[in-house]
């Protein structure tokens, strides 16, 4: 007897199953969007802080039916995590995906004097709901955060991957006909986006190591706005049919630095500030070793500083490099003067 009401129990479990499990597999498949919603690919301008010089990537969805107008963002970042600075310096930096208005996401960057181009993708409603159910799933909270890479995983690669992934899903696939940076290095196109001759023109290659001289190819060069915004520009796919419908784009512009603001003229200063010490201690027979104590303090902070990121961090590009030997050499130069007999 006990048996029978645990067989029928068990019968009944599995027809309750066999009712919901259809259900909710036509849920999960059902129509997210209407006919009438477009997903574009918007990309921001360079900003005035180092972390913004890149510009920005996210993707919006505009439903005027559903009344859907959404940005979704891989950029966000808070400086109030703990450990945040020690993290960013070990490469350890965690991002996570927002979701904003569009009308005030758009209208903040417009206010802070960043351009914004806008991509109106061409998808089948079947690909818009694609990339819309990924960006929902996405946007969970056990999903949103990511480990950030600066090159192989942020802020543009992300909506990228998505939007391939999405297309590829309906048997489908995208090439696109714009080569741009290909065969540049990663510190050549990096640079590109700093004013040249500046200090973080400078740093880029004080910290850059060999692994940064490497030509770029293919998919690897689309880590920066800009390169993916006019990839995508150029992309079609295997009918021709273009992957952007409309747009409204233009390249960035990188400001001009007067040459003394720039690590040319900085470093000439050092040059000059040291040769007239070295004369002056030649003309009174004793040397400022404060001076060379100071220099020598900052040698070995900056060798401690790429030493660490070399083997301690997680960062893909730095390393031991030619610039480190910069100040060094002035210094040397500049001491001669006094050391000459």
């Amino acid at each position: 007897m006990k048996h029978m009401r645990l067989y029928r129990i068990v019968c009944s479990l599995l027809m309750i199953v066999g009712l919901l499990l259809p259900a909710a597999i036509r849920a999960d498949e059902q129509q997210l969007l209407s006919d009438e919603a477009n997903i574009y690919l918007v990309t921001c301008s360079p900003g005035e802080e180092l972390y913004e010089r890149y510009g920005h990537t996210a993707l919006m969805v505009i439903d005027e039916e559903l009344g859907i107008s959404e940005i979704y963002n891989y950029g966000i970042f808070d400086f109030n995590t703990s450990h945040f600075y020690w993290r960013f310096v070990r490469g350890e930096t965690y991002y996570q995906l927002g979701k904003e208005n569009a009308e005030w996401f758009i209208g903040s960057y417009v206010h802070s004097g960043r351009q914004v181009n806008i991509q109106e993708l061409n998808l089948t409603p079947q690909n818009r709901d694609a990339i819309y159910r990924a960006l929902i799933i996405n946007y969970y909270p056990e999903n949103r955060v990511y480990l950030y890479n600066f090159v192989f995983d942020n802020c543009a690669t992300r909506p990228y991957r998505l939007i391939v992934d999405a297309i590829s899903s309906q048997q489908s696939a995208i090439s696109s006909t714009y080569t741009g940076a290909e065969g540049m290095t990663y510190r050549e196109f990096i640079r590109h986006y700093t004013p040249k001759g500046s200090w973080g023109d400078f740093g880029i290659n004080l910290l850059f190591g060999p692994k940064a001289d490497k030509p770029m190819a293919g998919e690897q060069r689309l880590f920066l706005p800009e390169e993916l915004m006019k990839y995508i520009s150029a992309a079609h796919y295997a009918d021709g049919t273009p992957l952007v419908a409309a747009e409204r784009i233009l390249p960035f512009g990188v400001e001009r630095l007067p040459w003394y603001k720039t690590w040319y003229f900085g470093l000439a200063v050092l040059l000059a500030v040291l040769a007239m010490v070295s004369l002056h201690d030649r003309w009174r027979g004793k040397r400022t070793r404060w001076v060379d104590g100071v220099l020598y303090v900052i040698y070995f902070l900056l060798l401690v500083l790429v030493t660490f990121l070399t083997f301690f961090s997680i960062h893909p590009l730095v390393g031991f490099g030619p610039y480190l030997l910069i100040i060094p050499t002035i210094h040397l130069c500049a001491r001669i003067i006094y050391l000459w007999r």
